[in-house]
């Protein structure tokens, strides 16, 4: 069964764990939920400087600029330069609260490999692993149903942009057993093999993973890749910029360009009856790739990530200590998102894949079972 299953973190409903980790829950979604921070963090300004240097010499750059440099720059970088997750970082996603999550996920990854004739390989691929919580658990599950997966070879293959994530993430799943690649020339550029022997590869992009049946899991890795935004003006589509304030220039703004750019003339539904779009066309190139990938090999992919479908305008924004921040203020300093558009990646996916959803992150926990799942915890 080739599978694309688009999962909605944000309708999750605490409701599924008992009332102590539901308070849990809550304070930890406060990523989503509380209003501006009292009082700015100590600034590292070496990135807005770098931004307002290359904004004189170029003028206004996409919105899609503006966050790959604030999230992936190799010097200032937010990604690059920071270990955000957690109570003590900017934010938490499920996998670090419940184990239970990437257990369920675990099951899912085995009955997609089942569903498809059992093949003798089987490649999990994590896009964003986080600090390799998420792949952990549902390696755990792996081991448990080792009976299950007989002689099948598995491997486990995470595309990681952060060498900073990727130390962690070597720690949690392979202990001292992973070592870096001599030469930056390399694909992967860390390996190392779990306690359970099965082997881990590190990669920088998804077109560096080898070909074969793959089951791929992208949880919250597609609402920080970088948007273009659109507002529709009365001479047509056009899109919304970064450019430095001129009365502050030390300070950044908003601009809508006067004539169409790129983007705005190639990335627009004809039929678009919103008035401020975002896009995210990486997105849509990663989707397409998955989808070669599972037409060409088999295998399935599941997207869970905060998002809707299509009917959503301006959610750009920011998240330092669990808080909201202004996206444009102190760049480099505070995660950047927005929600993933679900129908846009459906159209990027073509036709030669199934996709399944959006469902609710809440409805598909139930569908995988995670009220059993509660109830043998809750006894234990």
């Amino acid at each position: 069964m080739r599978t694309f299953v688009c999962v909605k973190t944000q309708q999750l409903v605490s409701r599924v764990f008992s009332p102590s980790a539901a308070v849990r829950w809550r304070a930890a979604q406060s990523r989503f939920l509380c209003s501006s921070p009292p009082d700015e963090r100590k600034s590292q300004p070496s990135l807005l400087r770098h931004l307002t240097s290359k904004l004189k010499a170029t003028g206004p750059i996409t919105v899609a600029e503006y966050m790959r440099e604030v999230l992936t720059n190799p010097v200032a970088g937010y990604y690059v330069r920071n270990n955000m997750l957690g109570p003590d970082g900017d934010f938490i996603t499920s996998p670090e609260i419940s184990q239970i999550f990437g257990e369920l996920l675990g099951v899912w990854i085995i009955s997609e490999w089942m569903g498809a004739g059992r093949p003798k390989q089987l490649q999990l691929v994590e896009l964003g692993p986080g600090k390799g919580s998420l792949a952990s658990d549902v390696l755990r599950v792996f081991s448990q149903l080792r009976s299950v997966l007989g002689e099948t070879s598995v491997s486990l293959h995470l595309v990681e942009v952060s060498p900073a994530l990727s130390l962690i993430q070597a720690q949690n799943l392979t202990r001292d057993c992973s070592q870096e690649a001599v030469s930056e020339d390399e694909l992967v550029y860390r390996r190392g093999t779990t306690a359970a022997g099965l082997p881990v590869f590190w990669y920088r992009r998804l077109d560096d993973v080898p070909a074969g049946f793959s089951i791929c899991v992208a949880h919250e890795f597609f609402d920080a890749l970088p948007i273009h935004k659109f507002q529709r003006t009365q001479k047509g589509w056009r899109e919304v910029m970064v450019d430095i304030d001129p009365d502050k220039p030390d300070k950044l703004r908003f601009v809508v360009a006067p004539s169409p750019t790129m983007a705005s003339s190639t990335l627009i539904q004809a039929d678009e009856r919103r008035d401020h779009v975002e896009v995210c066309a990486e997105g849509g190139s990663v989707v397409q790739q998955l989808s070669r990938r599972i037409t060409e090999d088999g295998g399935a992919a599941l997207i869970a990530d905060y998002g809707h479908d299509g009917t959503k305008t301006d959610t750009f924004r920011s998240f330092k200590g669990h808080q909201l921040h202004d996206v444009l203020s102190n760049p480099g300093s505070a995660d950047l998102t927005a929600d993933v558009d679900f129908s846009y990646l459906r159209r990027k996916a073509g036709g030669g894949v199934a996709c399944l959803g959006p469902v609710s992150q809440r409805t598909f926990l139930k569908n995988m079972g995670i009220d059993t799942r509660m109830q043998v915890s809750l006894h234990h």
